[in-house]
């Protein structure tokens, strides 16, 4: 696909979009809540490009791009498939298959990478968040539903996939070739630091919070204070996988009231999630540490920790916390969308606004990188040069007087 023809399916499908919010806002103001109004603008809308275009439209196109751009206005998780895809997407999810490690969302039309798995294909790679997939296979992303391309992306372990990537510091996209492995998420680490101030640090760290992590990340505490820790921290930097309760599970770990987060949605009714005191495990001083690869549970725990018993430090986190379904319609095809989002305890949601650190400290990009561009290509996983500045700046603040 040469770059002219890119532009104009992004003009017409960008003009699509604008017109149907153009639409929305009129006849709001013409008639409230009258969904015939949006339709009728739609309608004509699609008539125009088709009789008055620079030249003959795929209209199968332009309404997928209206489609899609509509969804990502709203939410940048969401997915439309069509009947056949949504009949594969449903196949492929039967079978547990190999992947190359990429959460990924929507930015701009196209995929954007939330993080990648610390170990994986894509990490070693040297892609990291805000990379953007242009191309899988050589099929352009833009307009691509969020669930099919991850579906393509998965496949048999040893299989290689090839992927187009846009970077900050490069003007052209580069070709990367992954092989899909078994993905295996490394366990919660603790280890005791006993050379960064007058008292022993405990540092946990974990770069996923599925099911049992929580209980986990407990043991690893009850550990570190029997060696003597009378600190805490904890490191959810690029913990962007797991299951929502079981954030709600580690932000229990160190609350013994109060509450954790809420669910809400047009259709689902407010659900709070309290802090049970059985559970609260340490009342030890706590700094939880974040970056820009920080997402769903670990958003949540952070966010319900945030100022009333810990400090986080770090970035602004990616913001992805809701509970999605399936929508299916009449001709096959399905709608996946967020029926629900989470709250942090003053009433914000985290998909909307991440969290923000009450301590910011970005992380230099030779640390964030991965590598340089020029070792994006290589096969083995890439140091991370540069002082760990989000690191040094959560030791300062857990050794400050409680």
């Amino acid at each position: 696909m040469n770059r002219r023809f890119q532009f104009a399916v992004v003009a017409s499908s960008t003009c699509v979009v604008l017109l149907l919010l153009f639409g929305a806002v009129r006849g709001r103001s013409a008639s409230a809540d009258s969904p015939y109004n949006h339709l009728g603008v739609y309608s004509e809308v699609l008539s125009r490009i088709k009789a008055d275009y620079v030249e003959e439209p795929d209209m199968k196109a332009v309404t997928a791009g209206a489609i899609n751009g509509m969804l990502e206005s709203l939410d940048p998780y969401a997915s439309y498939l069509n009947a056949d895809q949504y009949k594969q997407y449903l196949k492929s999810k039967e079978s547990v298959k190999a992947d190359v490690g990429l959460v990924l969302s929507r930015r701009f039309g196209y995929l954007s990478v939330v993080d990648a798995l610390p170990g994986s294909p894509a990490a070693k790679a040297g892609l990291g968040t805000g990379d953007v997939i242009e191309s899988v296979n050589n099929v352009s992303t833009r307009d691509m539903p969020l669930a099919f391309a991850e579906m393509l992306l998965a496949g048999d372990s040893g299989s290689t996939i090839e992927v187009s990537v846009l970077r900050v510091r490069k003007s052209e996209p580069q070709k990367i070739t992954l092989t899909r492995a078994n993905l295996v998420y490394p366990p919660v680490s603790g280890k005791l630091l006993t050379d960064q101030g007058p008292e022993p640090i405990g540092l946990i760290q974990t770069y996923s919070l599925a099911h049992g992590r929580a209980a986990e990340i407990a043991a690893k505490v009850a550990d570190l204070e029997k060696q003597g820790a009378k600190r805490l921290i904890l490191d959810l930097r690029h913990c962007s996988h797991g299951d929502m309760d079981e954030g709600v599970a580690v932000a229990n770990l160190f609350l013994d009231k109060g509450l954790i987060t809420y669910i809400q949605g047009q259709k689902v009714s407010r659900e709070d999630s309290q802090a049970n005191a059985s559970k609260a495990i340490t009342k030890l001083p706590l700094v939880v540490m974040v970056n820009r690869g920080t997402a769903g549970p670990a958003e949540i725990a952070s966010a319900a920790l945030l100022g009333r018993r810990a400090s986080v430090v770090g970035e602004h986190t990616y913001g992805d916390a809701a509970i999605r379904k399936a929508v299916t319609m009449d001709d096959g095809s399905a709608v996946i969308l967020s029926v629900a989002k989470y709250y942090s305890p003053d009433g914000k949601a985290i998909q909307d606004n991440g969290v923000t650190p009450n301590v910011l400290q970005d992380e230099s990009a030779a640390a964030t990188d991965g590598g340089t561009d020029d070792d994006i290509d290589s096969a083995e996983p890439q140091p991370k040069p540069g002082p760990d500045e989000i690191m040094k700046k959560a030791i300062i603040t857990v050794m400050k007087p409680q």
